[in-house]
C-alpha cells in the first residue's frame, strides 16, 4: 500500500466508523456485526500507527483513550457557564412566571428539562468536528479535558449532515449511568476500596483523571441541552434542541414545550416519582424561556439567566425503626454494618435495608437499639440514614456497640490506621471471605465461569469440594453429580434448593475448561490481590510479559507504572510473600490457565531499532506509555523492566523514577527523550 493509498484509506474508515457509531449510539441500529466493526476499527488502529501524520484529531481510535495529561490547561469560555436560580415552591414558580410576563409583550411559551445531576461541559465544533472541551470551572474560566471528553462515546467526535454552523458551542450534562456506577462501586468494595458516594462525584472524579484511557473505561455518557452562537440559525430552544440530535448529539427525550405556567406545574408532578425511571440521577426540573429571542430581550443578572429558573424536588426521605444490624463480612475481610429496617416506601421503591457505613457512622449518629432513623437515597440510589428521631427513642435503650470479634469466625476484629473499617485477619478460614474469594474468582470480569453461580460456590464450599480457586479444576463429574441442598433466605424466609443434575454438572466443567482461555489481566484479576481492580490488572497486564516477572518485580518497578501508587505496589508484593498464595499461582498454572500476556505484538513496521533494548518511564507528552512501547517493538525495539549494562536507552519523562535516572548514569546508560526516540525512527 502507497502512503497516497493509506491516506485515502484511513479517512475513508474513519468516516465509515464514524457512521456506524452514530447508527449505534443514538439510532440503536447495527449495520455491521461487532465483529465486522472490531477489524474495521483494528485495520484503522493499524494504519494510524503506520503513518500517524494521517491520524485525524478526532479519529473513532480515540475513544478507548490512552493519553497521559500532566496537567490541564486553564481555558475561558468565550460565553459565560452561569448558574440557575433555584426554588422549591410553586408560589415562586408562578413569581417567575409573573415577571417574565412584565417583561415581554404578545405570547411565550417555555421548556422544560430535566436537571440532571451531572457535570457540565462546553464542547467547541468547528467545522462539524470536535475541537475542545472544557468543564464549568468558576463559570468564568475551566479546565482542558479535551483527551477525556473524546472517549465518551454519546459525544460525536464528527458531526452528522451539513447544516450545522461553521462554529458553535454545545452545552451539555455528563453523567455516570446508574448501572455503570453500581457496578464499579461493587468493584471497588470487591478490592478493598471505599464507596464512591454518588454518581455525580464519580463523574466529576472521572473527567479529571490524566489516564484517558481509565476515562473510557468508567463509560460515562453526556446528555446535550444547549446551543450557543454569535449567529443563532434558530428560533426557539426547542429547536436547537431538534438540530442537536440530528447532528448526532445524545439528547434526552423527556424536554416538552409548555404553554403556560400550569402546563409546567403539570409537568413537574408528572416527573416527580417517573424521574426514577431514567438512568441518570436528576434532582429537578429546568423551566426556559423558548423564544431566543424573547431570552434576549429578558437579559442576566450578574449570576443567572432572567429567562430560565431551576425547580428543585425536596428530598425524599422517611422514617422507620430498626430491627437489627447484620455485619456483613467480604472478601477482603472488611466488616460492613448494615440496618435491617421496618419495610418503608421511599423514592419508588420498598426500602428494608441501609448501609452504615462502618464504626465512626454509627457513633456519629448516636444509634441505639430500636431507635427510629431517617432513611434518604443518597443520589436517589443507595438508601442512607441521615439520623435518629430521639423523641421516639425507648427509655432505657442500649447504645449500638460495634463488634468486637467477626461475626462469621470469631477472630478479633483489627483496625488498620487511617482506615474506616474493622477487618477480619483470617483470610485463610474465614468462610465469608473464602466464600468471597471464590466469587469473586469465578465473576465475568474474571474468570467468567457462569454456570457455578446462584449458590453453588456455597454447596460447594460446604460439601469441602472448593476452598481455593485452584480446586475448581480438580473438580470431575463423579464428585459433582448428585449433590444438593436447601437453602434459606434469612430476610425473607424463602427457601430455594440448588442440584447438581447431569446436565449442570456437564456445564460447569465445559465453563472451567472454557475459563482456561481467559487472557493474562482477567486471571490477575481474579487472583483477588487486594486493590487490584480489572482496570489495575489491565495495567500490569500491558507491562509485565507474565506473572513471573510481576512475582519477582521490586517495588520501584511497580510504582513506576502508570495508576500504580504505594499502597497498590506494597499489597502486590505483600500478596506474593505469602507461600499459600505462591502454591496456589503454581496450581493455577498446571491447570493451563494463561499466566502469560498473549498480546499480538504489533505489526512490523521497521527494523530501525532492532538489537536495541528500552527501558520507558515517567509521563509523555505525545503517547502513552503503552503507546511508545508498541512504537518502539512495531519498528524492532525490545522492551525490558530494568536497567543494566546491557541496556541501550533509557527514555526519559517527566516525573520519572529517580532511582532509574541514578542508575542509568552510573552505568552510563545513554537518556533520551521522547522527540529523540521518535527522530531515531523516522531518519
Amino acid at each position: 500500500m502507497t502512503e497516497e493509498q493509506a491516506a485515502t484509506r484511513i479517512k475513508d474508515l474513519t468516516n465509515r466508523i464514524h457512521h456506524l457509531n452514530h447508527q449505534y449510539y443514538q439510532n440503536s441500529t447495527s449495520e455491521v456485526s461487532d465483529y465486522e466493526f472490531d477489524m474495521l476499527l483494528e485495520e484503522l488502529t493499524k494504519l494510524e500507527a503506520q503513518y500517524p501524520d494521517y491520524r485525524h484529531p478526532n479519529s473513532p481510535t480515540q475513544r478507548v483513550g490512552g493519553s497521559i495529561t500532566k496537567n490541564f490547561k486553564t481555558v475561558f469560555h468565550k460565553y459565560p457557564m452561569l448558574s440557575l436560580g433555584n426554588t422549591y415552591s410553586e408560589e415562586d414558580l408562578r413569581e417567575f412566571d409573573k415577571r417574565v410576563m412584565k417583561v415581554l409583550e404578545g405570547d411565550f411559551e417555555y421548556v422544560c428539562e430535566q436537571k440532571f445531576d451531572g457535570v457540565a461541559i462546553s464542547l467547541t465544533y468547528q467545522n462539524g468536528q470536535l475541537t475542545q472541551g472544557v468543564t464549568r470551572g468558576d463559570g468564568t474560566r475551566g479546565d482542558d479535558i479535551t483527551e477525556n471528553v473524546r472517549t465518551i462515546k454519546s459525544i460525536p467526535l464528527q458531526l452528522q449532515g451539513q447544516d450545522y454552523p461553521e462554529e458553535f458551542e454545545v452545552r451539555g450534562e455528563v453523567f455516570m449511568p446508574l448501572p455503570v456506577f453500581e457496578q464499579l462501586n461493587a468493584e471497588r468494595e470487591d478490592i478493598g476500596e471505599g464507596l464512591l458516594a454518588n454518581p455525580r462525584n464519580a463523574a466529576s472524579g472521572t473527567l479529571k483523571l490524566q489516564d484517558s484511557g481509565m476515562v473510557a473505561k468508567r463509560k460515562l455518557s453526556c446528555f446535550a441541552y444547549a446551543f450557543l452562537s454569535s449567529s443563532l440559525p434558530f428560533e426557539t430552544h426547542a429547536e436547537a434542541l431538534a438540530a442537536l440530535k440530528s447532528w448526532g448529539f445524545q439528547v434526552s427525550d423527556t424536554y416538552q414545550k409548555c404553554a403556560s405556567i400550569d402546563e409546567v406545574l403539570a409537568y413537574i408532578n408528572q416527573w416527580e416519582t417517573k424521574r426514577f425511571e431514567l438512568p441518570i440521577a436528576t434532582d429537578g426540573i429546568v423551566v426556559k424561556v423558548n423564544n431566543f429571542h424573547q431570552q434576549e430581550e429578558l437579559g442576566y443578572t450578574a449570576k443567572s439567566p432572567r429567562w430560565a429558573i431551576a425547580y428543585k424536588y425536596k428530598a425524599m426521605s422517611a422514617s422507620s425503626r430498626l430491627k437489627a444490624i447484620q455485619y456483613q463480612v467480604g472478601r477482603t475481610g472488611a466488616v460492613t454494618p448494615v440496618a435491617l429496617l421496618t419495610p418503608v416506601q421511599l423514592a419508588g421503591t420498598t426500602v428494608k435495608r441501609a448501609s452504615l457505613h462502618n464504626a465512626n457512622e454509627i457513633l456519629r449518629l448516636d444509634i441505639h437499639e430500636g431507635d427510629v432513623v431517617f432513611v434518604e437515597k443518597g443520589g436517589e440510589i443507595i438508601p442512607k440514614i441521615t439520623g435518629v428521631d430521639k423523641a421516639q427513642r425507648i427509655p432505657g435503650s442500649q447504645p449500638i456497640k460495634y463488634l468486637e470479634n467477626c461475626p462469621a469466625c470469631g477472630t478479633p476484629l483489627v483496625r488498620t490506621e487511617g482506615e474506616a473499617h474493622f477487618y477480619c485477619s483470617n483470610d485463610k478460614s474465614c468462610p465469608p471471605q473464602v466464600k468471597g474469594k471464590l466469587e469473586h474468582f469465578i465473576s465475568r470480569k474474571a474468570m467468567n465461569i457462569e454456570s457455578l453461580g446462584e449458590g453453588k460456590i456455597e454447596l460447594l464450599y460446604d460439601k469441602g469440594l472448593v476452598r481455593s480457586a485452584a480446586d475448581f479444576y480438580d473438580l470431575t463429574f463423579d464428585k459433582l453429580f448428585g449433590l444438593e441442598k436447601v437453602f434459606e433466605d434469612e430476610l425473607t424466609g424463602k427457601s430455594r434448593k440448588v442440584s447438581f443434575r447431569e446436565k449442570t454438572v456437564e456445564n460447569i466443567l465445559n465453563a472451567i475448561q472454557k475459563s482456561k482461555e481467559a487472557p493474562f489481566d482477567r486471571v490477575l484479576f481474579a487472583l483477588g490481590i487486594r486493590f487490584v481492580g480489572s482496570t489495575v490488572a489491565t495495567k500490569l497486564a500491558q507491562h509485565f510479559p507474565d506473572l513471573t516477572a510481576m512475582r519477582h518485580a521490586s517495588y520501584q518497578d511497580l510504582i513506576e507504572i502508570p495508576e500504580i501508587g504505594d499502597r497498590i505496589a506494597l499489597s502486590i508484593i505483600s500478596y506474593f510473600q505469602d507461600p499459600e498464595h505462591i502454591l496456589l499461582v503454581e496450581r493455577l498454572h498446571q491447570a493451563g490457565l494463561q499466566l502469560k500476556s498473549n498480546q499480538q505484538k504489533a505489526e512490523a513496521l521497521s527494523t530501525k531499532l532492532a538489537g536495541l533494548t528500552f527501558v520507558i518511564s515517567g509521563v509523555f507528552e505525545l503517547y502513552s506509555r503503552e503507546e511508545l512501547q508498541d512504537i518502539i517493538t512495531g519498528n524492532g525495539g525490545k522492551i525490558v523492566s530494568s536497567i543494566s549494562k546491557k541496556l541501550s536507552y533509557l527514555v526519559a519523562g517527566d516525573k520519572m523514577g529517580p532511582s532509574k535516572l541514578e542508575k542509568a548514569n552510573e552505568l552510563g546508560i545513554k537518556i533520551i527523550s521522547e522527540q529523540e526516540l521518535l527522530a531515531m525512527i523516522s531518519g
